[in-house]
């Protein structure tokens, strides 16, 4: 059954939908998983994925189906709703399908962007939950990072206040000496909060801390995040949240969570962060949940855990990457398949028209301001000027051997002249190409999609990495920039340069992945350059050093790990009833 989308708010929709909603031992009878396989946690549940795993460890997997987008306007172009309608278009067909979406971050959905749970009928449910902190994840690994910063601060206190014997009597701690200019860790909080970015902490007498400058960034940014998007269980967990850089010594040597003897009690905090938690989309298929956002900044995948367990269980698993082609999926190709060792079949590459238009030259897109009408009405010529994008992306993902299938999110406002166009373009590129209007429809507006899916998914592939561990940072970088975001080489800041030395002389870090911190709304680092930007360099103004995931982040431009909260942010609008503690204004 399909909602009537124009009328009813996405909160709204979910509550209807949720009256039917699968118990948790309705989804062990539906998913035929053993009783100890499910774990309730009120209304939802999460899944031992090491005993689902174990148990059909020889049981052929799925079709493994990516959905990642090309680059968005400020709003979004729906690659969280086209996940959800693609499920639901191929359950309409009859497919045993299910898929993994990220877990929203308190700041995007308190803030413009809302919570990405999809929209209309292609909604994943219970919306409420999903949005306010699902079973706990991101608020466990928030607590572990900031253990982390509370045991450094901690630790350059105790060091500073006592000599080399008394901090060996009191503390039964040895010296680590740590650089207060190089500390590498800040703190993090689920929101977007700009007056954090920059701070200085410990003011105040010698017992109140040891003053230096501190930061923070949002929470799913942090490095805990990224080692939960990549392991493959507890023991892997263990190693590498002791594994992480927190700071260097005056030596130049990394002090890590190991060092300040942390990584057990981080551990203790991210036990339950393990195992994905399941939800389902308004029409009822499966939905594993476990991750987070932000593929600028961060990993931006869902969990390799939960891509293992949905091919187990499923005979289609569609898994989602964030923002565009030139993010999600370059770190799902490049880092997250060379981690799980998964091929995929299929990316399914989300695009509406009117971000087409936008990159052809129209209006500027702002947030909390109506669309300007040219998104609204025909207009052929600005459309055709910025399918360049679209192609470019199409371009990225057949240089990974995987097959494209470009669906157009649909919109009222889309003529058939425009989606025409738009696939006679697709096609000559190289992609299958369907029109969707799941938001309206749900499982029913999404069958085209669905069949070019499955038809993409019985061809063969020839997936093959961009480029080999082996490859020296800066050439990796260089090879990205040119590769997939069109640019025409890069160029580092004298502290990129320093720092891209020290690890470029280090053996350690030469099976590290590279994971580019840059902006999503432009294939350049240039927010406000749109299309296929030319003649342009990538600046690299330093790296992140992330040892316990091995990954080395290089930055970008003046992208920050901390977002800022726009002027007429999403808190505005949310509330509770006070008779029945639902929860409104969610979107």
């Amino acid at each position: 059954m399909a909602y009537d989308a124009t009328k009813m708010k996405d909160w709204q929709i979910s509550e209807a939908a949720e009256v039917n909603m699968p118990t948790p031992n309705d989804w062990g009878e539906k998913l035929g998983l053993q009783r100890d396989e499910v774990i309730p946690m009120g209304r939802l549940c999460k899944l031992d994925f090491l005993k689902i795993i174990e148990r059909l460890k020889d049981k052929p997997d799925g079709k493994y189906v990516e959905v990642t987008a090309i680059t968005p306007t400020p709003l979004g172009e729906g690659k969280s709703t086209t996940s959800c309608g693609l499920i639901e278009g191929l359950g309409a067909r009859g497919k045993n399908v299910g898929g993994a979406l990220r877990q929203p971050s308190g700041g995007p959905t308190m803030n413009i962007k809302g919570t990405a749970a999809g929209g209309g009928n292609a909604l994943l449910i219970p919306m409420t939950e999903f949005s306010m902190g699902l079973t706990g994840d991101i608020n466990d690994l928030m607590n572990a990072h900031n253990l982390a910063m509370v045991a450094l601060t901690a630790r350059m206190q105790h060091e500073r206040n006592y000599n080399d014997e008394q901090l060996e009597r009191l503390t039964r701690m040895r010296r680590l000496d740590i650089d207060p200019s190089r500390v590498e860790m800040g703190w993090v909080l689920d929101f977007c909060a700009q007056s954090l970015r920059n701070i200085v902490i410990g003011l105040g007498g010698r017992m109140d801390g040891f003053t230096t400058q501190s930061r923070f960034g949002i929470a799913v940014g942090s490095e805990c995040m990224a080692i939960l998007s990549i392991v493959k269980d507890l023991a892997d967990l263990r190693e590498r949240l002791n594994n992480i850089t927190v700071a260097f010594d005056k030596s130049g040597k990394p002090v890590t969570t190991g060092d300040l003897e942390v990584g057990g009690a981080m551990t203790a905090w991210m036990r339950n962060t393990i195992n994905p938690t399941l939800m389902c989309t308004a029409e009822y298929q499966p939905c594993l949940v476990h991750a987070g956002p932000f593929a600028n900044i961060a990993v931006g995948q869902s969990s390799i855990i939960a891509d293992r367990v949905g091919l187990k269980l499923f005979d289609y698993h569609v898994t989602e990457s964030g923002f565009g082609a030139d993010i999600g999926f370059e770190k799902f190709w490049n880092v997250k398949c060379r981690y799980s060792g998964l091929k995929p079949h299929v990316s399914v590459l989300t695009t509406t028209i009117r971000a087409l238009k936008m990159h052809g030259g129209g209006p500027k897109v702002v947030p909390g301001i109506p669309l300007p009408a040219e998104y609204g009405k025909e207009n052929l010529k600005l459309l055709e000027k910025g399918m360049v994008n679209m192609v470019h992306h199409i371009g990225t993902i057949r240089k990974s051997g995987i097959n494209p299938v470009v669906c157009i999110n649909r919109f009222h406002t889309d003529t058939d002249a425009e989606v025409a166009m738009v696939k006679k373009a697709a096609e000559a590129a190289g992609a299958r190409c369907a029109a969707s209007t799941h938001w309206a429809k749900g499982g029913e507006g999404a069958l085209e999609l669905a069949d070019a899916v499955i038809d993409a998914c019985e061809k063969k592939t020839d997936f093959k990495f961009l480029y080999p561990l082996e490859m020296k940072l800066r050439d990796r970088v260089d090879l990205v920039t040119r590769e997939v975001y069109g640019g025409d080489g890069v160029s580092w800041t004298p502290e990129g340069e320093e720092k891209l030395k020290m690890i470029e002389g280090d053996p350690k870090y030469n099976d590290y992945a590279t994971m580019m911190v840059k902006t999503h709304l432009s294939l350049s680092h240039e927010p406000a350059r749109k299309g296929v930007p030319k003649g342009w360099t990538l600046p690299i103004r330093d790296i992140l050093v992330f040892s316990g995931a091995k990954f080395l982040c290089p930055m970008a431009g003046a992208i920050s790990m901390m977002p800022g909260t726009a002027s007429d942010p999403a808190f505005r609008r949310v509330d509770v009833d006070v008779k029945t503690g639902s929860v409104s204004g969610l979107f």
